[in-house]
């Protein structure tokens, strides 16, 4: 099967609120579901038909149980404008931006996304003081993820 259709059956999945598609196109199948947690990603499974009897079929994990979130501290959520990777400063090993206690002003940077090879500042959309910073550094984050929590 082309990635193209995987990606798109991946997307798709992410996207709607099914929790698993299987499609079968011609001696090919795949089967794609989301698991449990937080942040739900998707797996996929692409068996291909066989003229010999196959085994019984793989049972799915358990699900997991999810972990009691710890309550995040109340304030303004700062949240990732896009998909990228975290950064708290401008150079591996440098000073970070902000730190828990630090007070900060509209427009002061806060840390860096990169994303596709660039290099993006997200500022601070509110004044106060920084309560928490929910990623760590080098962590992916998703478009809407919280990032700091300003009070």
């Amino acid at each position: 099967m082309d990635l193209r259709k995987l990606k798109a059956l991946i997307d798709l999945v992410e996207k709607s609120g099914i929790a698993e598609l299987e499609i079968t196109e011609g001696e090919e199948r795949v089967r794609i579901a989301k698991q449990g947690g937080s942040a739900p990603a998707p797996s996929f499974h692409m068996h291909h038909a066989s003229p010999a009897p196959q085994a019984a079929p793989v049972a799915a994990p358990a699900a997991v149980a999810e972990p009691v979130a710890a309550a995040e501290p109340e304030g303004h959520a700062v949240k990732a404008p896009m998909v990228g990777t975290f950064y708290r400063s401008s150079t591996p090993g440098g000073q970070s931006f902000v730190e828990v206690g630090q007070s900060v002003k509209a427009g002061d940077t806060l840390c860096i996304i990169e994303a596709m090879k660039l290099m993006n500042e997200i500022e601070a959309d509110a004044s106060g003081v920084i309560k928490a910073i929910l990623v760590e550094n080098g962590q992916p984050v998703e478009y809407g993820q919280p990032l700091f929590i300003i009070g």
